[in-house]
Formats: structure tokens, C-alpha cells, sequence
């Protein structure tokens, strides 16, 4: 695939996420209003972290990266037949897996329950939601799982929009719920959550059987198939994903550690945390998610016919591409950090003391924005060549030092400031990570091209600074001339003004200082 295939399907699948994204903001929006950012919204934040969990094992993490590659070359140099043959003999092994889970994980939730007294439990209250909600929403995990496993699918096989549009019913379902939800303002918090959680469910479960329906339209027809197990391309899958499941594993193990210590932290900075990532989510996952599931097909295909050099110029393009855009947001989002939140989120039960909480832990996490995102390009290039252990190395390592440092955030930070040490030790060993990966790179391919794109970085770093000057003197400009009232209106058009004026700078400054770039960055046609 050349590298304006690649940017236009990027662009694709960053159409459909933009409008997921969208969606998932309308979203955020009415929850912050309806449940706030208290104890029930921190329930919520552990329980869903459960099946998501899952998701990035065994769904779109471990499973894609080990099984997309191998049912590339299954469709390069075999045929469709033999590579669907393949697709049903792993998924029949996942889903009996997952439920195999799913029963033991019910299971010793009872227990829990049951013990509670004796396991020392002295928030009953806060406990039993938290478990109640886990319970509704770990079916979610099969089904999500299923979903997830049919976008590797169709990914592969160039099939990009149905794969980025499945996320919209998830938030088409949960935004009608919490609009159902409004519609009985008496209801205590502890029931809006649980049934936000049912319909999450319900998303999920038309999530699997939307993917379903279009890998059978796409040649591919689920099913489940016990026949071949045995055969060493299902063998090897399973070989690549028990690797990639330790490395994801550590990963998401070091993630619910991260909420645990946010309890300890305080009780509401596993939510406060949450809408924070979830802004800083709108960029990352319409970019950078965005790159990163079109590069490892395409470095898949580039590796299956040995084209090593292809490989490094669609590196090379995706990182410039990539970059044009993370960057300003990057600076826009750690500038503007207290109005996005602000806008977004305040009303109702979301306070402006949350807002203060929120816009902190937001800042910090912009400045890992480009980190988060080139880890989504680097960790497919090993991927793709079927490497599952080096970025199990660099997780395991980066997990390590991101506990540590949680561990001395929560103990020597004040109350107010520890989820912020908490988002700050996430950014710094992104940073460490995305080195280490391409370190490794070099030494395992060789010279990566990488050359090429630092000119292009600088300018976008210097049109970049030239925006968030522009953004901090316009702002400035406004708040003098008392053109910010306390009107929601006018926070909102304060916002968009503040918005249009970096947009407009920084691609003037674009224009001005990366004219050649602009060219190698446009969508061409194939």
C-alpha cells in the first residue's frame, strides 16, 4: 500500500471514530450532568475497566496483533477460503475461552460477597455497587471481545469503515439511555449507573452481531469450527497471543492499579482521571487509534512479500502525518484545558471544584498526546513481523517504572494534586516506552527513515508555538475586555473563538514554513 493509501484509509477510519468520538462527547457530557464525578461515577470507572480489560487481551490487543498477520499471508499467498477456515477455528477457541471466564468470574463474585465481613470491607455501600456493576457488565466482555475479533477481519482484508463505524452503537445506546435517564430526576445515582451499565450490555451484544454479519458479507463466515485446532498457523496464533497477553496483561493489570491507587488517592480520582483521558481521547483515538489499525495490515502486507523498504517509507509517512495533527492538539489541548472541560463537562452534578480536578489531570496528559500515538505506530511494526516479545519487553518495563512512580505519587503529593501524579507518571513512561520501541526497531530492521521526519516535526513544533501564543494573547484579549459573562453561552462561544484562532493560525503557519510537507501529507487517490 502506498503511503496516500495509507493516509486515506486512515483518514477512513478516522471519520468514522471522529464520529464515535463525537457521539462518545455528547455522551460524556450528559453522564458528568447526570452521575458527576463522585463514588458511583468512580464505581462505574473500576467496573468497565474489567471487560475493557479483556478487550485489549484478547479482543483488539493480544488477539489482532497475533492473529492479523498470519491471516494476511494467509490472503496474500493462499486464498480467502483457507484464511476464513483459519478465522473460525481461533474465534471458536477465544469465545469458549471468554466463557470459560465469564462462568468463574460470576462465580467468585459470589464469594466476595458472601466474605465481605470477613475481607474487612468497610464501605459496604460503595462496595456492593461496584460489584453489582461488575456483574451486569462482564457478559459485555464476550460480546465486545467477538466484535473486536471481526474488525481484525475485515481490517485485514482493507475492509475499513463497518470495523470504525461498530463504536457509534455503543454510544447510540448509551446516549439513549442517559436521555431516558433525564427524564426521572428522582432516581438515586446508584440506579442511573446500573442502568447505564444494562445498556452498555445491550450495545455489545448488537456491537458482535453487526461485526458478525459484515464478515460474512466480506467472505468470511463466522462459525464455530473444532476440526482444526491442531494446525500450526491456529497453533502459532495462540503461541503469538499468549506472548502479546502478557505483555497487554501487564499493561491492563498496571492499569487496574492505577484505579486502585486513585481510591487510595481519594475517592473520586478513578472518575476524575476517567473524563480526563476520555477528552484527551477524542484526539488519540481519531488519529492516532486511527493510524495505528490501518499500519498493521499494511506492515503485515509489506512484511509477508519481504518489502522491508516500503515498510520504512510508510513509517516515515504516517509519523509526518501524524505529527501535523497530534502536535498542535497537543499544545491546544494543555493550553485550553480548562475551557474544554469546563464547557464539556460542568452542569448539574459536575461542579466547578471537578472542572479544577479534570483541566489539572487534562493538561498533563496533553503532553503525552504525541507519545500515546506514536506508541500505536511503533508497536505494529513488530507486530506485523510476527515480533510479539519485544514490545512485551518494553511493557513489562514501562509498567514497572509507571507503579513505582504511581506508588510515590500517592504517597508524597498532596490530596489535590495526586491523580495529577498519577496522569504525570503515565505521560513520562509513554515517553520512555515510544524511546525504547525505537531503539529496538533500529536494531532489529535497521536504519527505520526516520531522518526524514524530524525536519517536518520541528516546524510543526514551531507552527505550533506560534498558535498557542496566538490562543494565549486572543484569550487574554477577550478576558479583559469583559467579553466573558457568566452565561454558559458565552463560555461556549469563548471556546470556539479561542478554537478558531489557533486552527486558523497554525495551518497559515503551516502554509507559510512546510509547503513541501503539506504536499506529502495530502490524501491521494489511489
Amino acid at each position: 500500500m502506498k503511503p496516500g493509501g495509507i493516509l486515506k484509509n486512515a483518514f477512513t477510519v478516522g471519520a468514522f471514530t471522529a464520529l464515535s468520538r463525537v457521539l462518545g462527547l455528547v455522551r460524556e457530557m450528559l453522564q458528568s450532568r447526570l452521575i458527576g464525578a463522585g463514588v458511583a461515577q468512580s464505581a462505574f470507572t473500576i467496573a468497565f475497566a474489567i471487560p475493557n480489560m479483556a478487550r485489549k487481551l484478547f479482543g483488539e490487543g493480544a488477539l489482532t496483533a497475533a492473529f492479523v498477520p498470519i491471516f494476511k499471508d494467509e490472503v496474500e499467498n493462499g486464498s480467502l477460503e483457507k484464511a476464513a477456515k483459519l478465522a473460525r477455528s481461533v474465534m471458536t477457541t477465544v469465545m469458549l475461552m471468554l466463557g470459560a471466564i465469564l462462568i468463574l468470574a460470576m462465580g467468585s463474585l459470589e464469594i466476595v460477597v458472601k466474605f465481605r465481613d470477613e475481607l474487612g470491607i468497610t464501605d459496604a455501600k460503595r462496595f456492593l455497587l461496584t460489584i453489582r456493576l461488575i456483574k451486569t457488565l462482564l457478559p459485555y466482555m464476550l460480546f465486545i471481545c467477538g466484535a473486536a475479533f471481526g474488525m481484525g477481519v475485515l481490517n485485514a482484508l482493507g475492509r475499513f469503515k463497518a470495523s470504525s463505524a461498530m463504536p457509534c452503537l455503543l454510544n447510540v445506546c448509551w446516549i439513549a439511555m442517559l436521555g431516558w435517564i433525564s427524564f426521572f430526576p428522582e432516581m438515586r445515582l446508584d440506579q442511573r449507573i446500573h442502568r447505564i451499565a444494562v445498556a452498555i450490555l445491550v450495545a455489545g451484544a448488537l456491537q458482535m452481531a453487526f461485526m458478525f454479519w459484515r464478515m460474512a458479507r466480506a467472505g468470511v463466515v463466522p462459525g464455530l469450527s473444532f476440526s482444526d485446532w491442531r494446525d500450526s498457523k491456529v497453533v502459532k496464533v495462540w503461541r503469538n497471543i499468549g506472548i502479546g497477553a502478557l505483555g497487554a496483561g501487564a499493561i491492563q493489570l498496571n492499569y487496574l492499579l492505577d484505579q486502585l491507587l486513585a481510591q487510595l488517592a481519594s475517592p473520586w480520582a478513578a472518575g476524575v482521571i476517567g473524563y480526563a483521558e476520555r477528552l484527551m481521547d477524542l484526539p488519540l483515538g481519531v488519529v492516532g487509534v486511527a493510524f495505528g489499525t490501518v499500519l498493521l495490515p499494511t506492515f503485515a502486507g509489506f512484511f509477508a512479500k519481504k518489502d522491508v523498504e516500503g515498510a520504512r517509507d510508510a513509517l516515515a509517512s504516517s509519523l509526518t502525518s501524524l505529527s501535523f495533527v497530534m502536535i498542535p492538539a497537543a499544545f491546544g489541548l494543555f493550553i485550553l484545558a480548562s475551557e474544554v472541560t469546563s464547557v464539556i463537562y460542568e452542569g448539574g452534578e459536575f461542579d466547578s471544584l471537578a472542572t479544577l480536578r479534570v483541566s489539572r489531570s487534562l493538561a498533563v496528559y496533553s503532553i503525552g498526546l504525541g507519545f500515546f500515538s506514536l506508541q500505536k505506530v511503533m508497536v505494529p511494526w513488530f507486530q506485523s513481523q510476527g515480533d510479539m516479545k519485544t514490545p512485551l519487553k518494553v511493557s513489562l518495563c514501562t509498567v514497572a517504572m509507571n507503579a513505582v512512580l504511581n506508588i510515590l505519587a500517592v504517597w508524597l503529593l498532596s490530596v489535590e494534586w495526586r491523580h495529577v501524579g498519577l496522569a504525570a507518571s503515565t505521560v513520562f513512561c509513554s515517553a520512555a516506552g515510544c524511546s525504547m520501541l525505537a531503539v529496538l526497531a533500529k536494531r532489529k530492521n535497521g536504519a527505520l527513515g526516520l531522518s526524514k521526519v524530524i525536519a517536518p516535526i520541528i516546524k510543526i513544533l514551531f507552527a505550533s508555538i506560534i498558535m498557542t501564543v496566538a490562543i494565549y494573547v486572543v484569550r487574554k484579549f477577550v478576558l479583559t475586555n469583559g467579553m466573558v459573562l457568566s452565561c454558559r453561552l458565552n463560555s461556549i462561544m469563548q471556546l470556539i473563538v479561542l478554537m478558531i484562532t489557533g486552527g486558523v493560525i497554525y495551518f497559515i503557519s503551516s502554509y507559510l514554513f512546510m509547503r513541501k510537507e503539506l504536499k506529502s501529507i495530502r490524501i491521494r487517490r489511489r
